[in-house]
């Protein structure tokens, strides 16, 4: 059994939306193979965003937060579904990202200057859908969003292994999201 927290990364809280229908998909999955799962569905959590280095360094997470950072503790594995928007993350999951990620909770000192992983441990899924090929992301632009993701925090923080999807062509038809909706559940039952 395998302590999942999957966060729904889509700032609307639109129940249409495909990537609710991936996270539920994921969700459901795990939890009908015997997985634990805890769900953060960002359109409905309120947050202040960061605006100052202070306040990420010595500012005290709300509530919200810390909740949410009880949640990523807790997990052996985190999944965060996202839409690719101008290009990036949406700006909310950015936000909810940066104030999770404070010091002291996701990275520590050391003698050293490189900071000390205090998320190692856990493993990660990141699924990401886009109106264009999936392809086309990859070799044009290369997953530049995406490998930013993966590498300037998951892994900076300490998870490994850190896995994706890419999911292109989202407004290609039912057929297609079907077809990922029965991808994205394998990946649940199997805590991948």
């Amino acid at each position: 059994m395998t302590r999942i927290t999957l966060i729904d990364g889509h700032p609307d809280p639109a129940p249409e939306r495909f990537v609710h229908a991936l996270a539920d998909a994921y969700a459901r999955s795990a939890e009908e193979a015997g997985h634990q799962v805890r769900r953060l569905d960002l359109a409905k959590i309120d947050f202040p965003f960061l605006r100052t280095a202070r306040d990420w360094q010595d500012g005290a997470p709300g509530t919200a937060i810390k909740r949410a950072q009880d949640d990523v503790r807790w997990a052996d594995h985190v999944v965060i579904v996202y839409p690719l928007w101008l290009g990036d993350v949406p700006a909310l999951l950015k936000a909810f990202l940066e104030q999770v990620a404070r010091p002291g909770f996701a990275i520590g000192q050391t003698d050293r200057r490189i900071p000390a992983k205090l998320l190692k441990g856990r493993s990660a899924r990141i699924i990401v859908t886009m109106g264009m090929p999936g392809l086309f992301y990859r070799v044009v632009f290369r997953a530049h969003s995406l490998k930013s993701l993966e590498r300037n925090i998951l892994r900076f923080v300490g998870f490994g292994p850190v896995r994706h999807s890419i999911i292109g062509n989202v407004e290609s038809g039912r057929r297609h999201r079907q077809k990922w909706l029965r991808r994205i559940a394998k990946l649940g039952a199997a805590a991948r």
